[in-house]
């Protein structure tokens, strides 16, 4: 009984002795993550819409009749220009103070010098009737259209604005002519008024005197 407590206190020393002898066990080291690329993510599979075929209707031929004829239109000649230019001066000389129409109607009657045409035979009749321009001149201005106006087989545009004109001036001047004769009536009628005014004055005056003279007659008498 002794002798096995002896040899388990001696195990129980040696047991002890190695375990101080023997040096503790290091710790091994664990090394820092090292960081990764974050992966890339794969691309989407795409998968080709498909294209609808092209397809090209192609309208039945028209007949003939159904085909729209085209608009045409008239081309403008030379003359119907000058017509319309004349007209639109015209609008613009209606506006133009006096001082611009004294210088178109130089202007023009220059040109009516150099060339005797339609054109400018117009434009100077225009500017003679505008009083702003000068003393109004119908008498020329009528004589200019004439030869327009009176010539046959032509209806031109130049034609109908000088005829357009010319008829202007003559109503014109019939209005005056007939103003005039009213305004010398009136002068005549308010002539003779004071004719009559003129003759009672008179008599009544003779009437005064005659009576004074008797009076102072038939006083001395007494």
């Amino acid at each position: 009984m002794r002798g096995a407590r002896v040899l388990a206190a001696g195990a129980s020393l040696s047991l002890l002795a190695s375990c101080a002898a023997a040096p503790p066990a290091s710790v091994p080291e664990v090394a820092a993550p090292v960081p990764t690329a974050a992966p890339r993510p794969e691309p989407l599979p795409v998968t080709p819409v498909p294209v609808p075929p092209v397809v090209i209707v192609q309208s039945p031929p028209q007949s003939p009749a159904q085909v729209p004829a085209p608009v045409m239109v008239p081309a403008v000649n030379e003359e119907e220009q000058q017509a319309l230019a004349l007209l639109a001066d015209l609008q613009r000389y209606v506006l133009d103070p006096a001082e611009d129409l004294r210088r178109e109607l130089a202007a023009a009657t220059a040109a009516l010098a150099r060339s005797r045409n339609d054109v400018s035979r117009i434009r100077v009749a225009m500017l003679l009737t505008l009083p702003a321009a000068g003393p109004p001149d119908d008498a020329r201005a009528l004589s200019l259209l004439e030869p327009v106006v009176a010539r046959s087989g032509n209806n031109s545009p130049l034609k109908q604005v000088a005829a357009l004109l010319y008829a202007q001036i003559v109503e014109r001047g019939r209005s005056v002519r007939e103003e005039q004769k009213r305004t010398a009536a009136a002068q005549e009628k308010l002539d003779a008024l004071r004719a009559v005014e003129r003759s009672l004055l008179l008599e009544r005056s003779r009437n005064a005197g005659g009576g004074s003279a008797g009076g102072g007659g038939g006083g001395t008498g007494r």
